[in-house]
């Protein structure tokens, strides 16, 4: 809920997410988001750069920006479990922007990650009747399968370019950091001979929390953080490496 502006961010079970203007009385949808494939677990909104964070059960962070109107929207797949609970962690230095970070966790694993003006946002899927490289049909495009001869494919997403694809046609995995993907996703052929080596390089890091957590929340200036677990322990942690503050004044001495 943004108390300024009186908006509140719904997320359901579907994967959307509506915000809402709250007047007095009455309540008005203004839109609805549209990205994660699974069940929406957890919301975090940043007031300051009017950016809004959403997890869900189908491993990956979105990111929006809200203040923007600019639909820009940015992935981030760093887990391998359910997201539980997760904290932006904007470090407010101007001068240095690129030192802003996400820090999340899911089951025992908390993951951070740079937010840098420079990662690219994620490609909306596109949608086709037939492969995009290839141009066999689909298995619901009964006119073609008809006129050629030929069975219906499967339609899967490359998602670097977000062409729709058939499985031969995208037999490669590859991690594509800068787009978000920290691990291995699906990607056409022809993708994923334009991805280098050094465009696999992690763009985040992981940590292993050594309990369930359930939930976490940090004290930027003093670049500590807490974990409640589901073991019913609390642990603090000395998180100045990681989001590379100092505990006296919450910005890196660079």
């Amino acid at each position: 809920y943004d108390h300024e502006t009186q908006h509140a961010f719904v997320g359901d079970y579907s994967g959307q997410i509506t915000l809402l203007k709250l007047e007095q009385n009455t309540c008005s949808v203004i839109t609805t988001l549209k990205g994660h494939e699974g069940s929406i677990t957890s919301l975090w909104w940043d007031p300051v750069q009017r950016l809004l964070f959403s997890g869900a059960s189908d491993h990956s962070i979105i990111m929006w920006d809200i203040g923007g109107r600019k639909g820009r929207t940015l992935l981030l797949q760093g887990h391998q479990y359910v997201m539980q609970s997760y904290f932006s962690c904007p470090i407010m230095n101007t001068q240095q922007p690129e030192q802003q970070s996400l820090n999340a966790c899911s089951g025992n694993i908390t993951y951070a990650c740079r937010l840098k003006k420079w990662r690219r946002c994620a490609p909306q899927w596109l949608e086709s009747d037939s492969c995009q490289k290839c141009e066999q049909p689909f298995f619901w495009n009964i006119k073609q399968m008809w006129d050629t001869k030929t069975i219906g494919l499967r339609q899967h997403h490359c998602r670097k370019c977000g062409q729709a694809v058939c499985g031969k046609c995208s037999t490669k995995r590859s991690s594509y950091p800068i787009m978000g993907f920290e691990f291995q996703v699906r990607v056409c052929d022809s993708c994923f001979e334009s991805i280098k080596d050094e465009d696999r390089t992690s763009l985040a890091t992981f940590h292993e929390g050594k309990h369930n957590i359930s939930h976490m929340s940090m004290d930027i200036s003093r670049g500590l953080m807490v974990t409640c677990g589901s073991d019913r322990i609390v642990k603090i942690w000395d998180m100045t490496p990681v989001v590379g503050c100092s505990l006296a004044t919450g910005f890196s001495s660079r």
